[in-house]
């Protein structure tokens, strides 16, 4: 993973200070692409514990083309809460404390932080439990699984991306055009969070399947190795269906960044050795992409540095 930890030395050595959407601040470069040979191994950070179970069930859920986070939370995945909570306390029908701002005012206030935690482990009950209630406040709107799977065409009909790039991967594997694209400017408004990964591409040579992914904005600390990991594992389910091998991750980043409260942790990790790549194995039975339980996916010999937490800016 040193193209990771270069990243993240380069932001520091040359980053710009810059405002955002959250108020947090952060220190950006424009413009990187890193590199990951995925024949040497799975690139799943080693100088911090990754949890990869929460990526792979993330994965299924947007190759299932799900938008709620009904199904990331019976599968013990909270990764995406805090953007349908800010719904749900931002409606009419929430009658709890006031919980604006909550992202920055739980870093700072225990009394607050307290109540944050027992909202939303209210919310996250009522979602699991209360159908009707999933409904409505855990759909996050026309996020990436609607895209990938269910493209709405201006006259009405839809586009199953996904579907339609294996296809191609199968048929015709030259082609040029082998592209997923998960940002579609009119549904950007409905959505709880615009896509930060835009659109990957697949490239066949040599009997291997590559990929390239276009990220238009990274948190590099939390997000960053979410992403990589969770598009190398992309390239290896559809790699498995079309029988090919895995060929290069190529991870090519617009506003990359690190938040101002991620700082500490940016150094601690940087001050770790990095140890040796895991290996994936997945399930040799399971012949099509849409068919892959996270049961079927294991994560073999990784041995990272202990968790390094850090607040999500939301």
């Amino acid at each position: 993973m040193k193209a990771y930890h270069e990243l993240l030395q380069d932001i520091l050595a040359n980053g710009t200070k810059k405002e955002d959407r959250t108020g947090t601040g952060t220190i950006s470069v424009f413009g990187r692409q890193m590199r990951f040979d995925l024949s040497e191994g799975f690139p799943l950070v080693t100088t911090k514990r990754v949890p990869f179970r929460l990526i792979a069930s993330e994965l299924l859920w947007f190759i299932k083309g799900d938008t709620n986070i009904r199904y990331l939370l019976q599968h013990n995945n909270h990764i995406w809460n805090e953007w349908a909570f800010k719904k749900w306390v931002e409606s009419a029908d929430y009658q709890g404390p006031d919980m604006s701002n909550f992202g920055l005012r739980s870093q700072q206030d225990e009394g607050f932080k307290l109540q944050y935690e027992e909202q939303m482990a209210d919310f996250v009950k009522r979602v699991l439990e209360d159908e009707r209630f999933a409904e409505q406040y855990g759909e996050l709107g026309d996020v990436y699984g609607k895209q990938w799977r269910d493209w709405t065409t201006r006259e009405g009909g839809t586009i199953d991306q996904l579907k339609e790039v294996i296809h191609m991967i199968k048929t015709n594997p030259d082609s040029r055009r082998l592209i997923v694209s998960a940002w579609n400017p009119e549904d950007v408004p409905s959505m709880a969070l615009p896509p930060c990964h835009t659109m990957f591409q697949f490239y066949v040579a040599e009997g291997r399947l590559s990929c390239q992914l276009y990220q238009r904005s990274a948190d590099t600390f939390l997000g960053i190795p979410f992403n990589i990991a969770g598009y190398a594992l992309l390239t290896h389910l559809i790699a498995q269906e079309c029988g090919l091998g895995v060929g290069e991750f190529v991870h090519t980043i617009g506003d990359a960044h690190i938040y101002t409260n991620h700082m500490e942790q940016i150094q601690t990790l940087l001050a770790r050795e990095p140890r040796q790549l895991p290996t994936l194995k997945l399930n040799q039975n399971v012949a099509s992409v849409f068919d892959f339980d996270v049961s079927d996916i294991e994560m073999i010999g990784y041995n990272p540095h202990p968790t390094i937490k850090a607040p999500v800016a939301v």
